[in-house]
């Protein structure tokens, strides 16, 4: 007698679908970014990313109580400055926009890890990610200064710093340095993939971080390479990063895929700007149902080897995966 396979036995009904799911997203995978920018008494929506709002300080405490009760574990917090300069001084600047927020989440929600994005390109007048000289990033002397403002955040209370500069050394210089100042435990999550993406503009809107001049390709990765990405990958382990990231997420699935599968080491990738603006303008035009398809687009990330992802969506996830759930 001829057996013939039946695939669709498992896919029968909800229950079974449930039971023999290979992939899913859970609350606790998801990191929740937060932009801070100076006054008193904003929550703004930033126009390029409907849903996402600028926050100042003061109105900080009720956003970061929500979010740790619908259950999201952390948050990737970006600052606004109330003045640049050409070295990005309130970056690293102890009285800074986003040390002040730190002081406030940890002090509201303990028990919320934050993490510090480190990089000088929101503090420059220039929004280049560090020195420029002679027209160019300069690498060691912008190090020096990425250093200072991951110092900077561990000593305000953050719980894990995010160098995004992509200069070369600078994950084993603010390992060494925390480690002498006694904060063996502050967390290094480098952005070891972060490629020099045209998914990014509706963050530089928010961020207020465009470049004055030129672009960020000569510190930012060439979207065709993935076996560079390795390199990096192996670079930064080597100097101490505890979670590696991948951005942006969508374009980069495969990268994901082989940083997971050669290195042992928590992975995080970012569900970034312009994926999210451009599931938002289709939602909006009624052309897709948003809450499937960001369901779909996170567990692909997840699928693809991400143990955590970064995401705007995430309190939107957190109420549609409770509301699932129940």
């Amino acid at each position: 007698m001829h057996l013939i396979r039946r695939p669709r036995r498992l896919r029968l009904n909800t229950t079974i679908r449930e039971m023999v799911r290979e992939s899913m997203v859970d609350v606790k995978d998801l990191i929740y970014p937060l932009f801070v920018v100076p006054g008193t008494g904003v929550h703004q929506e930033v126009s390029s990313m409907p849903g996402v709002y600028h926050f100042s300080i003061d109105r900080l405490e009720d956003e970061v109580k929500e979010i740790g009760h619908l259950g999201i574990p952390a948050v990737l917090l970006f600052g606004i400055p109330s003045r640049k300069d050409e070295i990005g001084s309130e970056a690293y600047d102890d009285a800074g926009i986003i040390q002040r927020a730190v002081r406030i989440i940890k002090g509201a929600v303990p028990s919320l890890i934050v993490i510090t994005d480190v990089c000088l390109c929101e503090y420059s007048s220039h929004g280049h990610c560090g020195l420029v000289k002679n027209g160019d990033v300069e690498n060691d002397s912008t190090v020096e200064l990425i250093v200072r403002t991951a110092l900077s955040h561990a000593r305000a209370g953050a719980d894990m710093v995010a160098p995004s500069d992509m200069m070369d050394g600078r994950v084993g210089a603010i390992r060494k340095l925390l480690d002498a100042e006694g904060y063996v435990n502050v967390l290094i999550m480098a952005y070891s993939v972060k490629y020099a993406s045209s998914f990014y503009g509706p963050f530089r809107v928010a961020a207020d971080s465009m470049p004055h001049f030129g672009d960020r390709k000569s510190y930012q990765m060439d979207p065709a390479n993935s076996d560079e990405a390795l390199r990096e990958v192996a670079l930064d382990i080597e100097e101490g990063a505890d979670i590696i990231m991948v951005k942006p997420a969508l374009s980069y699935l495969d990268v994901v895929w082989r940083v997971k599968e050669k290195f042992p080491i928590p992975v995080a990738s970012y569900n970034v700007s312009g994926e999210y603006a451009m599931v938002k303008a289709a939602a909006k035009m009624g052309w897709i149902d948003e809450k499937n398809v960001v369901l779909e687009i996170l567990t692909s990330i997840k699928r693809a080897g991400a143990d955590l992802i970064i995401t705007y969506f995430a309190k939107d996830v957190a109420r549609w995966l409770t509301t699932r759930s129940c």
